[in-house]
């Protein structure tokens, strides 16, 4: 379906990089049922950041329930040469790739692959990247995403001024859709979105929370989503 595909409307996107492998799949239905349409998955490959995590195989093993569900997976790549995986993560039923700014000179390139793989393009810039580093790219993308945390691990705290990276985001006046990831919950979630937010990422919020489809919820309640 492709995140384009879904009604209109801000979201709540759960990152598996949160959920227990063990019961991956079962995970993965629970948000679904609870109402999520997007599902995160943070792609790492010991290089860009210093984890290791996931790859095409999990997106394939997912595929078909998030799809058969009428979600889209979002894939955020956080690795050297993107260029060299996006065909894999296509074929294995991804709905939209995102890249980082930093880790490739050729983003309108990789934009312009994405794309032809079938599916939608991001382009991510970590905290300490400027916003300029989007403008350039915003006329292409389909997604524009800001780093509230250093990539790597999850369970970070939201770096407060990332609020005003998203507003400046937001005023380069993209059609591209805004998403944010790293620290979101429902105390901030709301403040988020104001800030201009059309896709939450939350992944410990939701997932190492003692109810998982409350959280959901209530993140999603709090940023007025879909």
């Amino acid at each position: 379906m492709g995140l384009a595909g879904l009604p209109r409307g801000r979201r709540v996107a759960p990152s598996i990089l949160s959920a227990d492998f063990a019961r991956l799949g079962s995970q993965v239905e629970m948000v679904l049922e609870a109402g999520a349409r997007v599902i995160h998955v943070d792609v790492m490959d010991g290089d860009f950041v210093p984890p290791i995590t996931i790859g095409p195989l999990i997106v394939g093993a997912i595929a078909d329930l998030v799809h058969d569900a009428g979600g889209a997976i979002d894939v955020h790549m956080m690795i050297e040469r993107p260029e060299a995986q996006v065909g894999e993560f296509a074929k294995a039923g991804a709905d939209s790739i995102t890249f980082h700014a930093e880790a490739t000179p050729h983003s309108h390139r990789l934009i312009g692959a994405i794309h032809e793989a079938g599916c939608e393009a991001g382009v991510a810039i970590n905290p300490g990247t400027p916003v300029a580093a989007l403008a350039e790219v915003a006329a292409d993308a389909d997604l524009l995403l800001c780093m509230s945390v250093n990539p790597g691990w999850g369970g970070q705290a939201f770096i407060p001024a990332s609020m005003e990276k998203l507003r400046r985001i937001d005023a380069l006046g993209s059609d591209a859709a805004i998403e944010v990831d790293g620290g979101v919950d429902a105390a901030n979630a709301a403040e988020v979105s104001a800030a201009g937010a059309d896709l939450m990422v939350a992944g410990s919020a939701i997932f190492r929370a003692p109810d998982p489809v409350a959280a959901y919820r209530e993140i999603a309640a709090a940023a007025g989503a879909e």
